[in-house]
């Protein structure tokens, strides 16, 4: 059986395979800070829902990587996380070839 990981390596090898993923690779790191933050605090997806007054389903799509949340979503699960949001810029390094 072939891992995923092993596709993957070779499918990065495709360039409209991997001009897809670096696409969607900022979607995937919220929603991978999003499940991080859940997981820290112990919290299944129906009681971060629960602390937020949403819906588990509301949670399950964030956590998909097909919802973009808004800042004061993420402010409430900071706030159900007992974590602190930190949103900031970084330098691309991709373009500093100066």
């Amino acid at each position: 059986m072939t891992k995923i990981n092993e596709l993957h390596s070779k499918w990065m090898n495709d360039a409209a395979y991997s001009s897809a993923y670096e696409a969607l690779e900022e979607e995937f790191s919220l929603a991978n800070a999003v499940i991080a933050a859940r997981s820290r605090a112990g919290l299944t997806q129906e009681a971060l829902a629960d602390r937020m007054q949403t819906k588990q389903s509301v949670i399950a799509r964030l956590e998909s990587g097909h919802v973009m949340p808004t800042t004061k979503t993420l402010e409430k699960i900071a706030k159900a996380t007992g974590s602190r949001l930190k949103i900031s810029f970084e330098p691309d390094t991709a373009d500093r070839a100066l």
